[in-house]
């Protein structure tokens, strides 16, 4: 007989893990609890604009590819990819700017146009990185580590790269120009990591950026996350919408299935979970290791959450870029702020996404669909009426920075507008203290460990997604799918 398996959840990861099985002969279900697949990649159409959540940075196609590869078909049939240049344009409040990009002539040209005598030292580390990126995403990043061991292992790579220090500490090594280290330092956040206090390990993503480009699924991140479901369904697979999961049920040290709100019962084999860690283990599993683990990942740091104004605004704005960010006044001091203090400050620094630049679908004629993202502090260290007249008054905040720092006039034009809350993450995706991220990406709370891609107890019960090895954005959760489908495929019927 066929093994079975469920994966919870339908977000990048759990669907990356599903194809895996499904292509090796698994019969695969995946349970979602929102009406539409996606997780954090949820999308919204409203009068006439496409919104998506996030996340909205493509990086390492090649890890998507390979996803088709597996039943011999080709990702191109589902989806069209097209690059996006420059990657990033970088704002500061001096009025000096800086387009990022993998043209290394421009990108000389960005850098000694900020400090002449930093062109040598990014060099070197450009070095530094694809060393990192060798050891810690080649040859690690889809790697399981079920045991200290393993841990062990990685050691000497680990010491050989400094990995006790942060990425800023590492970046400030090399270049001397405050916004160079800022323009070097900022990926951590993309995925919930503080520049000051993440592994410089994460210097690895500007390797993968550099090597492999920025790039965008046309229609929207959410089309990317559609064609996942095509090829899915078309191996065989079964998609679930709109019945969260209430328990994981287990007999002995074995996960047996799991119900649902509806009262559907889904037995199986094998369960993997990609939804939140802490709901997972505290809320869905019927066993004792559940309160047991919840008890020890409450002890853990939590990445941060996040505010994101949604609008759309009347005019085309060529000349802005399709990813920006406008860096504050303050860099450490607002860092501090938000992975701190747990003060939501009156300054900030913004990620703007403007996908209409790339994509003209994603608005309609002679109109442009932008959002404004501020990392914040998650609800268990500030607390704050983001629900209430706060949060409007904060989303308010935020254009009138955007419309004074890059978009005159945006007021004027404005057409529609909503804003997404820590909260809505806590609702939504069940996130605990409404995290955007999982588990903070520390030198402590990665690799082994981090949560392991199989469970130490209930050996049928797997874990996928930002929360496990190698952690958040797309090639992490696509890498931690490979190394949770390798266990689940070797482990005995």
């Amino acid at each position: 007989m066929r093994r079975r398996a469920i994966v919870i959840g339908a977000g990048f990861g759990g669907l990356a893990l599903a194809i895996r099985l499904q292509s090796a002969g698994i019969a695969t279900t995946v349970v979602e609890a929102r009406d539409r697949p996606g997780g954090r990649a949820y999308h919204w159409k409203r009068d006439g604009f496409t919104f998506d959540a996030g996340p909205t940075v493509i990086t390492d196609p090649p890890c998507l590819r390979e996803l088709w590869g597996l039943s011999g078909q080709d990702m191109a049939a589902d989806v069209d990819l097209v690059p996006v240049a420059p990657f990033y344009r970088l704002d500061w409040p001096d009025g000096s700017t800086f387009d990022y990009s993998n043209d290394e002539a421009a990108l000389a040209a960005e850098i000694a146009k900020l400090n002449p005598a930093d062109v040598a030292g990014y060099e070197n580390f450009l070095r530094y990185s694809k060393g990192v990126y060798e050891q810690g995403y080649v040859k690690l990043g889809a790697v399981a580590f079920l045991d200290f061991a393993a841990m062990i292992r990685a050691a000497p790579a680990l010491m050989k790269y400094r990995a006790w220090r942060s990425v800023y500490s590492i970046v400030s090594s090399y270049v001397e120009d405050e916004r160079l280290r800022q323009a070097l330092s900022f990926h951590t956040l993309l995925v919930g990591g503080n520049p000051m206090t993440t592994s410089s390990i994460y210097a690895l993503i500007h390797t993968i950026e550099k090597e492999g480009g920025v790039w965008w699924a046309r229609g929207g991140t959410n089309a990317l996350v559609s064609a996942m479901v095509r090829l899915f369904e078309r191996l065989g697979g079964d998609l679930r919408l709109g019945d969260p999961v209430t328990q994981i049920a287990t007999q002995g040290d074995r996960a047996t299935g799991v119900r649902t709100a509806s009262g559907w019962h889904g037995a199986a084999d094998m369960v993997a979970c990609n939804g939140d860690l802490m709901h997972n283990y505290r809320d869905l599993l019927d066993h004792p290791r559940g309160a047991k683990v919840a008890k020890g990942l409450a002890r853990k740091r939590w990445s941060p959450s996040l505010f994101v104004v949604h609008f759309g605004v009347k005019g085309t704005y060529p000349d802005i870029a399709h990813h920006s960010i406008l860096f504050g006044p303050r860099y450490r001091g607002l860092l501090d702020d938000i992975y701190k203090n747990g003060v939501v400050p009156d300054d900030f620094s913004l990620y703007l996404h403007h996908p209409s630049a790339t994509d003209p679908g994603m608005a309609p004629p002679g109109h442009a669909s932008f959002y404004a993202l501020a990392p914040v502090a998650h609800l268990g260290k500030a607390q704050a009426d983001w629900d209430g007249a706060f949060g409007t008054r904060f989303a308010d905040a935020i254009l009138d920075e955007v419309e004074r720092r890059v978009l005159p006039g945006l007021r004027a034009n404005l057409v529609t507008r909503f804003h997404y809350a820590p909260t809505d993450f806590g609702r939504d995706l069940s996130a605990h203290l409404g995290s955007a991220f999982s588990l903070e990406p520390l030198l402590w709370q990665s690799a082994w460990f981090r949560a392991h891609n199989r469970d130490d107890v209930i050996s049928n019960l797997y874990f996928v997604g930002a929360g496990t090895h190698p952690g958040a954005g797309i090639p992490g959760v696509v890498g931690s799918a490979k190394a949770t489908a390798a266990l689940m495929l070797e482990a005995p019927a």
